[in-house]
Order: structure tokens, then sequence, then C-alpha cells
């Protein structure tokens, strides 16, 4: 287990995405989402005996809290007396009832921002708060950080002991598996909605994630105030707030919010109002308003509760509930479920994508360059948002600054920038095809692992199906419910998602049974110059030419060479494999000194290059034709010309940074394995005799 060594005030929260996540399912733990402020804990033990021990409250933004709350504190000290080690907490404060239930965030807002004691004093006791502890990350010397959701759990109930529904310290309520009896009893008592959490998901710090994705009942979300209305009759300051969210660089307009102020904070904001007037709309769209409107620096963050989202992208029936100084203006942007709903049909799918678009009229319809454009600003401005792709869907993008190449400093962004581009050549290569994929989170120098089954949510617009079971048999985790490639929103959200390579089967769902191409996979083992990987391929393609086969070669974007050969219909993959055997083999025999059909790299002759065929089996994969790679060099599977398989060829030329370059250039390569000529396989069995192959231990012609 990694030891601690961060600064605790550095700290920030990890935070739920908003992706739709389901009411049940194997792993998931259901938490109540709470309407307050997010808090982390850090808690010291005391200096010397009987003293209690040192509280510190921080806010999401890192900012000191634990003055503004002195009850919360003195009921730490006390659960917590006797804890002889560092603790670091997460959880959220929320203002109680006078039954000690949980209230709305409007209720407790005005804490945030008082300093004189006797106003906080007063403050706690007309509006009482509680501390809803929900996750451990610090134990001691422990970094828990990196331990599974239900293992810090499990570690956080033995170390806090507090009442789960009652107090001023609890334990958040949990729900394992199912979460329906824990929606019924939101729905009934009036929350916000749950927090369904990966009980497998690793803490990511300050990081939006779908491990943790929010289950929300009533509409409400943080806008940004751009200006303000004059007020009508007897109201002072102004009559309404004009607010907004950020789409990309622009603030959009949203509406206006004329309820849910007293006259405290109608004054409070019309002072802070005075101090930030500016002469020029902040806004991107035109603001129309039947009271004169007045323009202010968009700095300040409302929190605003609403029936629903109007055809025209407007707020419907909204209500002021408080300011917000835990989040920065720039990082608010639309929440609308409605848009995301991954059990929406395709039809109704394909109508929200129409009414998001007309809701903003003033942008162009999509292409692969504004896309491409969209993606550059939310990394330039270190922002979050959704992509508008030329189909009508949406994407909802995170965290593009992220470096998944730390030695060359290319981004997650610049790799859904390659795919977005690359898209018209690679998309064909996977249409309809189950896809697999492996994820590298933290970038390529860090753990990955594989993912056969897709995220439990996904957008609209991203394909989804279950094979049937004598194609992949239900295990004991159930059906699995794969990806399947074809659209650019697929690709889009699996690179989201930090799966770099795109690795389809060789199968098509439409087909699984059967291979549409074989595949020849040349593995060099260590220490093998690229030079003896191209003599060995130059092997294969003497053996090709023998035996009248057509097929394409590519880089595999890391170490080796893929040779594929485009089968007839109705091939099975013994078929294939049988193929790709006999050539295999009898390459091998005929250059012994650099080939070998051995795969495991222990019994491998010291440099031959393996010549796999067993690639060739239901359900096997290997990164296809433009797909990027996790390769130090972050290598592009690039076609190639079988003149290009010469000695001196270097695949460490093509990647994502150089390959889009060479496809303008020599255009689609791989077209040949969906439009040109199939192997003949009986033509093949009749020549391929022993008589056919010769041994010998000269090298091919390169």
């Amino acid at each position: 287990m990694a030891r601690w060594r961060d600064n605790p005030a550095n700290v920030r929260p990890m935070l739920a995405s908003l992706d739709s996540p389901p009411i049940t399912g194997h792993g998931l733990i259901y938490e109540p989402k709470y309407d307050g402020i997010r808090a982390i804990v850090d808690i010291r033990p005391a200096a010397k005996r009987g003293a209690a021990p040192t509280i510190t409250l921080y806010s999401r933004n890192g900012r000191e809290k634990h003055a503004q709350f002195p009850e919360i504190v003195d009921a730490l000290q006390q659960i917590t007396r006797r804890i002889d080690r560092p603790i670091l907490l997460d959880g959220e404060i929320v203002a109680i009832s006078p039954k000690g239930l949980p209230l709305g965030f409007q209720h407790i807002q005005g804490r945030i921002h008082l300093i004189g004691p006797s106003e906080i004093a007063d403050a706690a006791v007309a509006h009482p708060a509680a501390i809803v502890v929900f996750d451990l990350l610090r134990d001691g010397d422990d970094d828990l950080r990196g331990e599974p959701m239900a293992a810090r759990r499990l570690r956080l109930q033995r170390v806090i002991h507090a009442a789960t529904d009652r107090g001023t310290v609890r334990l958040s309520a949990v729900a394992l598996d199912d979460g329906r009896a824990m929606l019924s009893r939101a729905k009934a008592e009036g929350w916000e909605g749950l927090i369904v959490k990966d009980g497998q998901a690793v803490y990511s710090s300050g990081r939006r994630t779908p491990a943790w994705r929010k289950l929300k009942l009533l509409k409400q979300q943080e806008f940004v105030i751009g200006g303000w209305t004059e007020p009508r009759q007897s109201r002072q300051h102004f009559g309404a707030l004009l607010v907004g969210y950020y789409d990309g660089s622009r603030l959009r307009w949203s509406g206006s919010v004329g309820t849910g102020f007293d006259q405290a904070e109608l004054d409070r904001l019309g002072a802070m109002f005075q101090r930030r007037a500016i002469a020029k709309s902040p806004f991107a769209d035109v603001v129309k308003t039947q009271e004169v409107a007045h323009w202010v620096r968009p700095d300040l963050v409302a929190e605003v509760r609403f029936t629903e989202w109007t055809s025209e992208g407007l707020l419907r029936q909204p209500v002021y509930l408080g300011l917000r100084t835990d989040k920065r203006a720039t990082d608010v942007v639309r929440e609308d479920p409605m848009a995301r709903d991954s059990s929406s049909s395709p039809a109704s799918s394909s109508s929200s994508s129409r009414r998001r678009r007309r809701a903003r009229a003033s942008d162009a319809d999509p292409t692969i360059e504004t896309v491409v454009a969209q993606l550059q600003t939310f990394e330039d401005t270190k922002k979050d948002g959704y992509v508008d792709l030329p189909s009508g869907d949406t994407v909802h993008v995170t965290n593009l600054a992220k470096v998944f190449w730390p030695s060359l400093g290319i981004t997650k962004g610049e790799l859904l920038r390659y795919y977005v581009q690359v898209s018209p050549l690679i998309l064909p290569v996977v249409d309809d095809r189950p896809l697999v994929m492996k994820r590298f989170p933290n970038g390529v120098t860090k753990q990955a692992f594989f993912q056969q089954r897709h995220p439990e949510a996904a957008p609209p617009g991203v394909r989804r199906v279950v094979l049937p079971d004598d194609v992949e048999p239900i295990d004991e985790e159930g059906p699995r419910d794969r990806l399947v490639g074809g659209s650019l929103t697929t690709l889009l959200y699996m690179t989201q998602l930090a799966a770099i390579s795109q690795d389809p089967w060789f199968s098509r769902v439409a087909d699984p049974l059967h291979q549409d191409f074989a595949a020849i996979d040349l593995d060099p083992g260590d220490d093998v110059p690229f030079d003896t990987i191209v003599e060995v391929a130059r092997g294969v393609k003497e053996e090709l030419d023998r035996l009248d086969i057509p097929a394409v070669p590519k880089t595999s974007g890391s170490r080796g060479l893929h040779i594929y050969i485009p089968l007839p219909p109705k091939t099975t993959y013994e078929t294939g494999q049988v193929l790709c055997q006999i050539i295999a083999t009898t390459v091998a025999s005929k250059y012994p000194r650099i080939a070998t059909v051995e795969r495991m790299v222990k019994k491998r002759p010291k440099g031959t290059v393996s010549i796999d065929y067993l690639q060739n089996i239901l359900g096997k994969t290997l990164a296809c034709a433009y797909s990027a790679r996790a390769s130090d060099y972050a290598g592009v599977s690039t076609p190639l010309k079988w003149s290009e398989i010469r000695k001196g060829l270097d695949p460490r030329t093509f990647n994502v940074r150089t390959a889009l370059a060479r496809f303008a250039k020599v255009g689609d390569l791989w077209a040949p394995m969906r439009e040109g000529p199939k192997v003949d396989l009986k033509a093949v069995l009749k020549k391929s005799s022993p008589s056919g192959s010769r041994t010998s231990k000269a090298s091919p012609r390169t």
C-alpha cells in the first residue's frame, strides 16, 4: 500500500460524472446525494494527553471552513479523541432540520461567508449543520486512495463510529447492488437523488469520473451570473438574475431567475453587482428581457433549482438557492441528464439531440474541423464539457489536459483530436465489430486493465449488443453487453474512458462466427532489430505470392508488423487459422535463423521473430489499422505498401503526431481489405503441398 505524502490542504475531492447510472448492478454502492458543501476533513491526533485532536475542514477548492462550523469541529473532536494517527475524510456538510433530517443547500449557503464569532455562533443555532462522512483517504501513513471503494468503506466504518442517520457526525447510508429501495425513499423524502459508486474503483482526487455517477431526481445545478434586470414595484436592487453556463470559452445564456431571494440576499447581491458592473454583455447569445438589463463580471456562481430545460435552451420555473464560493465560474457547464439518458430509444435520442442543437441556433452544424476545435478549446481552457458531433450526438469529455504519454507530452485531448481526424479511415475498419477495451486511466506508464463489458451507462449513439449464447456464453456475472464500433460517438466515448487503442473482433455482429479476414502477427523477441522483422515479412510475402494470396501489411503501432488476409464470406475461424498456420510453418521452416512459430519468448531461438497465427480465434483481437497504441512513441498501426517493407523501415516514424500527414498523402491503403479480391481457399489448398515448401537457411530478398 502507498505511503501518504500529500499536503491535505492540496487534496481535492473526487467528483461524480453526469452519466445516468443503473439502479441495480453487481458491485455498485448506492448513497444519498446530499445537497450541501463538500468537505475534506483533516484530523490530527492530540499533541498531548487529554487535549483534543486538531480538526481542519477544507472546501472542494481548498479553503478552510472549520471556523464557520464549530459544532462540527466539536463533534469530530469527541468521536476521534482516541485516534492516535492522522486521518483524512471525505464528506458533505449539510443543514439539518429540528428533526435532524438533511435540508437543501439554500439552508446552509449563508454560513459559508460568515467571519465574526458572534455571527457564526448565532448561525449555528439558527441553521445547525452536520457532516455526513462517506470516504476515508488517509489512515495513518497509509494512502488509501489506490484501494477499492468497498475496502475504503469497510475501513472507514472501523475508524469512525458514528450514527448513520442522526448526530452531528454521520456515516452515509449505503445500499449494495440494488438501489431501488433507496431510490423509493429518496422520492418519498424529497432527496436530490443518489450517488452510484463502483465498489472496485480507486479514489481519483480532483477528477470527475464515471466510477461515481449522479442519479438526480430534481433538476438543480450551478449557473454563472452575468447580469441582472431592473426591479419592479417595491423590490430593491434587482428584479432577476441573468444566468448562463460555459460552452467551451463562450458563456451561454440560460434564462432569468427572479425568485428565491429574501431581503438580506437582495441587499448582499445588489452590493456585489455594483462592484462588478461592466458595460458589455458577457453572454455569447442575445439576451431578451422585458426590463432593462445590466451586466456584471461573470465570476459569481449561483445554485438554481428548476423544473426543466425548454426547447429554446432556457430554464423553466427557476428558483435561486444561494451563491456557491466552492466552484469556479469557468467550471460551470450545462448538466442535462435527458440529453444523455442511455435508456432512451434511438428515436428519442435523436430528437433530444436535435432539441439541443436548436437550443444552440447560433452554432453551425459540427464538422470534423469544428469537433477538433471544440476539443482544443476544452483542453486549452482546462474545462470539461459536451462535444457536439455531426450526427447530432454529444459526448461528454473531461480532463483533456491530462498527459497520457509523459515522455512526449501527448495529452488525452490530443489523442481525441487524432481520432476525430482519422475517423473517416478507422470507422469503416471497426464498423459492426465487437470491441475489447484496454484502458489506461493514468496514462501509458501506469497500470492498465482490460474491460470486456462496457460501462453501465453510455450516451446515445453508442451501440451496444449482447451476443448469442453460442458466440459468447453468459458467465457468472451475466451477459457481456459489448460496445460495437462504427460511429464517431463510440470512438470518442471509448477514448474518453482512456481506451487508447481500437481492438475489434475479426468478425462482425451480423455474422460473429465467421471471419472477414485472417491475421499473421510478427512478434519480435527481445533485442531483435526491426530489420529482422522486415526480413521475415518478406519471407511471408514470398509465400503469399506463391499461393496467390492477397494481403495488406501494417505496422502494429508497437514493435511488430501485422499481415492481414481478406477472406471470402462464411469462412470459419478454424479455416482462417489453418490458412495462417500453413503460411507460418512454411516460412519458419525456410528461414529458421530468423523465424519461428514458437509463441513463448523463453522457448524461442535467440534473435528470431514469432510468426503468430493463433490470433485467429473467436474473440481474440489485434489493434486495428489506424489505431493509436500505448507504445512509448505513441505509435499508430499504419497500413503499408509492400514496397515499403524493406531494410530501414522504422515504425516509430508513424505516430499520433505524424501519421495524419501520411494518410493525407497516400490515402486509404487499407481499402483493399474491404474492396479488393478475397483469397481463393480451394486454390491455396491445391498449391500448399509438401513439395511447395523448401527448407533453406537463406534470408528472403529485401
